[in-house]
């Protein structure tokens, strides 16, 4: 029994011994970590853009262009209060949330790292009653944003009076690393050549409708990708490829007779091998809509659309230039209280994509999911006001700017969800 009480005091002194020990090392560590975290401190400041792109009686819409100015960050919520009682009704590229004028706008999950330096975008609708003034304060993660850079006072690390010490500056534990972050200017510059119809095309003039969503792409691009839009209203693939040299004839097979067959100026300075594709580039396409008009000269059959789609793809390819195939935007058709499809070949361009190995993005899709969020139906055959008329022409088919500019943010989301190449390239 003795001998039991021995052993059992021995022990219980071993214990308090191990736990004075364990306590001094935590002491140590926490000593360690807080000089370092004083140490690497983050600088911050940013610069918020806030632009109305479109209102009408009782609404607006905005778009919201956030520039870090401090380090890095990976995750981000802006914040900021309307004067006169706006109010956020829709929004897209960043989830919000309001209480009463205040107003908070967090990151998308996949928009949710801004490098110093760079930017990140969203939009929204809204509603107001006497006035619409914009914001005149924001902050991100809690910093007010003042268009300048400021970094956070951090003391000095200490410094241990034993070389020795596991706190001692050159002990890796104390000095950690960064992993350096990929910037833009790493990246070989690229141009995007756009090829389509008028949902894609530069405007006539300079505000004029219909805007094209490549008119606003360029804007999710770094400085280092250019957009080349090539796109022309009223056009079908065939039309596009050789005006002026589509005949109103029919041939046996029910096409329309390309006579003579040469190819259009735009598609030959795309073609051109000093100043056109080149590796790395890419070549978007996006048809559908014209080409199935029964008459010539924008008449083109399912298997004709298919082999010109697979045309272009390899003259890019054999370029060293990425085609990526789209399916065209569709119109606002409303079943009730939900936006459906209803235009283009769509199946001809997947089938058309499986054929020749190249990425598909269904915009078709993607656009009606839009209206849909954006809660664009029901509507009453009124195309020229609203959300609607913001959004859309007066004619339920083409782009205003506002529109054009959301229709490019899906674009864009499909680049990085679907992982195609230029996802890098995006802001």
């Amino acid at each position: 029994m003795n001998r039991i009480s021995s052993i059992d005091r021995w022990g219980a002194a071993y214990r308090r011994a191990a736990g004075v020990i364990a306590i001094a090392l935590a002491v140590l560590a926490g000593g360690v970590a807080v000089a370092a975290g004083a140490a690497t401190a983050a600088a911050t400041g940013c610069r918020v853009d806030y632009k109305v792109t479109s209102e009408w009686q009782g609404g607006f819409g905005a778009d919201v262009t956030v520039t870090n100015l401090g380090d890095p960050v990976s995750g981000w919520t802006l914040t900021w209060t309307f004067a006169t009682g706006q109010r956020v009704t829709q929004a897209w590229n960043a989830t919000v949330t309001q209480s009463g004028a205040a107003v908070s706008a967090r990151d998308a999950g996949y928009n949710g790292a801004i490098a110093t330096n760079a930017s990140v975008g969203f939009g929204f609708n809204g509603a107001w009653t006497t006035a619409n003034p914009a914001p005149t304060a924001f902050s991100l993660n809690g910093a007010p944003c003042t268009g300048a850079p400021t970094a956070t006072p951090c003391a000095p690390p200490s410094t241990p009076s034993s070389p020795s010490s596991p706190s001692s500056p050159s002990s890796p534990s104390a000095t950690p690393s960064r992993t350096p972050t990929p910037t833009p200017s790493t990246q070989a510059p690229v141009t995007v050549w756009l090829a389509g119809d008028s949902t894609v095309a530069n405007p006539s003039s300079s505000g004029a409708c219909p805007v094209g969503w490549g008119n606003q792409f360029g804007q999710y691009l770094n400085a280092n990708a250019t957009v080349v839009n090539s796109a022309v209203g009223g056009r079908s693939i065939q039309t596009w490829l050789y005006d002026p040299n589509v005949t109103t004839t029919k041939n046996s097979a029910g096409e329309c007779v390309v006579s003579p067959e040469t190819y259009s100026t735009r598609w030959q300075a795309m073609l051109n091998s000093g100043t056109g594709m080149k590796a790395g580039d890419y070549l978007f396409i996006q048809f559908g809509i014209n080409d199935g008009d029964p008459n010539c000269n924008r008449h083109v059959g399912s298997a004709r659309y298919k082999q010109l789609l697979g045309v272009m793809a390899n003259a890019a390819k054999q370029r060293g230039a990425r085609p990526v195939f789209l399916t065209p935007a569709a119109a606002i058709t409303c079943s009730g209280s939900t936006a459906v499809g209803n235009r283009g070949f769509l199946t001809e361009t997947f089938d058309a994509g499986a054929a020749n190995n190249v990425p598909v993005i269904d915009l078709h899709r993607l656009s009606y999911t839009l209206y849909n969020r954006l809660g664009l139906c029901p509507n009453n055959g009124d195309y020229g006001s609203g959300a609607v008329g913001a959004f859309f022409c007066n004619d339920h088919t083409h782009f205003e700017t506002a529109g054009a500019r959301q229709i490019a943010g899906v674009v864009a989301t499909a680049l990085r969800d679907q992982q195609i190449g230029l996802a890098a390239y995006l802001r």
